[in-house]
């Protein structure tokens, strides 16, 4: 299942594989296929709106001409695809078939409607004066392509019902095999209901997996990457509690130390539905209260208001934002591990924050009063003061719950208190195991605690659930290490019972690490090396990005030609397919990146998926070459003329990533697009003409069989 959600938020760790859009993993063809045509449209669509807007006296070259009818057979072609899979889904979903065949006959007829209106064929023809094309009805593609986009959308929501309902589905096949697995007494009969147990959280882990890809809210990717972490953990921690339940069926620390793995399962299983679904359990809502870093945000958004306008606001309001953001620093104060140092800095900074929130009411009352220049500069002043002592708190609170948390970790890195009970269990000796058990609860408490206080300065939401998914991993974990202990203390010799204990103070340490990185994550946040939306790098002139969105789009229609020429292969597994869809896939993200949208939000994202989508190019150009020594001489110098195209511009695109930018960012993400457009059209003519080779062999192979059959048979006659 997937790994742990990891300090980053658990955005991207709880992923078990790619995942398709909208989640439909129905089955693998069906989600390769749906990920290829949506990615296939979006790009299309794009174009479409770019041949709406085109001015009508736009001299109509051939070529012009050609681009105009080349979108639009891409399109229909796209919408094809796509409605295939629309109605693959409906048939295998009775309840929602209506729904979805009215939808994707209406992007069939909008595709056909596009085709025909930018069909240009037949143009420059003297028959054809009273031929209607986008360049006469402009409207009728205008109603076309929201017709497309509308049906489109109504099939994709359609399918995303049904990626809930499966999880909902598989969620519940869980439940009903954990049942029986909670009441098995015989240790066969365990083995063959954990088995189908173990094949049902497979299937799970990868429906929520994609799910997890899919949501674009990063704190409810946090929510799920959590809950999923916390499901793959204790699916072996749920298989060796159970195994020494039945071997001491007599043991209460045994029991209790199941239990509470079955418990913390469930409501992991009930989160994710939670997620899925957005909708609590019996209507209830969320109680957590927010961070103080998120009330400091919110109160300097609402004091910085007062300069556009002084009544906006009403002074109660914001005495009382201060107040109840003021309380929760308590949480540091109160705290038995705060050094005196700091808990008299936090108490003296929040002092000085409510004295200059008082000194900002008086001047914002008496700019009510009147209005005057010197009244506006005392009102920016107190503005600046307080939003000064806010900014020195964070720093003090920051400084203070991430040095704790460092000395923390640093101190239990040996992981003693574990080694010590581990030995107090295998010698039976029950005094050993009442000392370490009270140390072990001593250094949960205060690593609850630590996590509480991180969480108040994690910067961002992704963050902030990582720090209540390590608190709950401790506070939990903490409890059954020490009921795994007492088992294996009361029957020193049972193999069972310390694997059982081994399990769970893996699960501590592995926590423990985790903490390290979460460490890193919120400092990165903190200093600003995190979390920030970049667009193209930061270009720093719009007609850069002009430029780049214009080269994005030439990428966008290579992407379609990649995916067209992919569709014909029969064989989807195929290692020349695998490797061109891969590369399809990440330039389809790259383009979006131009848009300034997609999963690319950093300069270090983007070199990331550069260096990938090289490395994958090369990767196709071997089997490629392995592929070219099945052919013939003539057709084997053909397809390596083509590797030897592919290969250089690789590596050329790999060493335009190493290259440093220095302040010239617009000339390193051109050079970057420019390159992967030559190698996206490189990887279309490999494509079709390793396809064409492909079936000339095949057809040659069955006459030589069909020969050899008909010699055969000619000889026995």
């Amino acid at each position: 299942m997937a790994a742990s959600p990891g300090p980053a938020g658990g955005a991207a760790a709880g992923a078990v594989h790619g995942s398709g859009p909208f989640g439909l993993a129905f089955d693998s063809g069906l989600e390769i296929k749906t990920r290829s045509v949506e990615q296939t449209l979006l790009p299309l669509v794009s174009q479409i709106t770019t041949l709406i807007n085109h001015k009508d006296n736009t001299k109509k070259s051939d070529k012009t001409l050609q681009a105009i009818q080349r979108v639009g057979q891409a399109v229909n072609l796209a919408v094809g695809r796509f409605v295939k899979v629309g109605e693959a889904i409906a048939n295998e979903n009775w309840d929602l078939k209506e729904e979805i065949n009215i939808a994707c006959i209406e992007a069939k007829q909008a595709g056909e409607t596009i085709a025909a209106l930018t069909d240009m064929s037949s143009l420059n023809r003297p028959e054809s004066d009273g031929q209607i094309t986008i360049f006469t009805d402009k409207t009728g593609v205008i109603k076309a392509a929201r017709l497309l986009l509308s049906s489109v959308t109504k099939v994709l929501l359609l399918a995303d019902r049904v990626v809930i309902k499966q999880i909902i589905r598989s969620r519940n096949k869980v439940l009903a095999t954990m049942e029986r697995l909670e009441k098995v007494n015989n240790f066969q009969e365990f083995v063959q209901i954990f088995s189908q147990f173990g094949n049902e959280m497979v299937e799970f882990a990868h429906l929520t997996g994609d799910r997890q890809n899919d949501l674009k809210d990063e704190k409810k990717k946090a929510k799920m990457a959590a809950a999923r972490a916390v499901l793959e953990k204790c699916t072996m921690m749920l298989l060796t509690a159970s195994k020494t339940c039945l071997r001491h069926p007599n043991c209460e620390s045994a029991h209790k130390n199941k239990e509470g793995v079955f418990d913390r399962m469930k409501v992991a299983l009930d989160k994710v539905i939670e997620i899925v679904t957005e909708c609590k359990p019996n209507g209830e809502t969320d109680i957590s209260s927010i961070s103080i870093f998120t009330g400091i945000k919110e109160f300097k958004m609402n004091i910085e208001t007062l300069r556009e306008n002084l009544y906006f606001q009403s002074k109660e309001t914001l005495s009382a934002m201060l107040d109840a953001l003021l309380e929760r620093t308590e949480d540091f104060t109160d705290s038995a591990y705060t050094s005196h140092e700091h808990r008299e800095r936090i108490l003296e900074l929040s002092a000085q924050a409510r004295m200059e929130l008082q000194q900002l009411i008086s001047v914002w009352i008496e700019a009510q009063r009147k209005k005057t220049k010197s009244i506006d500069e005392e009102l920016e002043l107190a503005i600046l003061k307080i939003s000064h002592s806010l900014n020195e708190l964070k720093k003090e609170l920051h400084s203070t719950a991430v040095q704790l948390a460092a000395d923390l970790v640093k101190y239990h890195a040996d992981h003693v208190v574990l080694k010590a009970l581990k030995l107090t269990g295998v010698e039976g000796n029950l005094e050993g195991l009442a000392e370490y058990a009270c140390k072990l609860s001593e250094q949960k408490e205060r690593l609850v605690e630590t996590c509480r206080l991180l969480r108040h300065v994690s910067g961002t939401e992704p963050l902030e659930i990582t720090c209540i998914h390590a608190e709950e991993t401790f506070q939990v974990t903490g409890q059954q290490i020490i009921s795994a202990a007492e088992t294996l203390t009361l029957h020193p010799s049972s193999k069972i019972a310390k694997e059982n204990l081994d399990v769970f103070c893996e699960a501590w340490e592995s926590q423990i690490s985790d903490m390290l990185t979460l460490l890193r994550e919120i400092n990165d946040v903190f200093e600003g090396r995190r979390g920030e939306k970049y667009g193209y790098l930061s270009l720093p002139k719009p007609m850069e990005q002009a430029k780049i969105a214009k080269l994005g789009l030439k990428l966008g229609l290579l992407t379609s030609d990649a995916n067209c020429e992919i569709e014909k292969w029969e064989d989807q597994e195929n290692e020349v397919v695998r490797y061109g869809r891969n590369m399809s896939s990440m330039a389809y993200s790259l383009y979006l990146f131009t848009r300034g949208e997609g999963p690319i939000k950093t300069s270090q994202d983007l070199i990331h998926q550069l260096e990938v989508f090289a490395e994958e190019g090369l990767k196709l150009a071997s089997s490629v070459q392995a592929f070219s020594k099945q052919l013939k001489d003539d057709d084997k110098l053909m397809l390596l003329l083509e590797i030897n195209k592919l290969v250089p511009l690789c590596h050329q695109l790999k060493a335009v990533t190493k290259t440093p930018s220095q302040n010239q960012v617009f000339l390193k993400v051109d050079k970057s697009i420019t390159k992967t457009r030559c190698i996206m059209a490189t990887l279309v003519q490999l494509l079709s003409l390793c396809y064409k080779l492909l079936k000339k062999t095949q057809m040659e192979n069955n006459r030589w069989v069909s020969v050899t059959n008909k010699d055969s048979v000619d000889g026995k006659t």
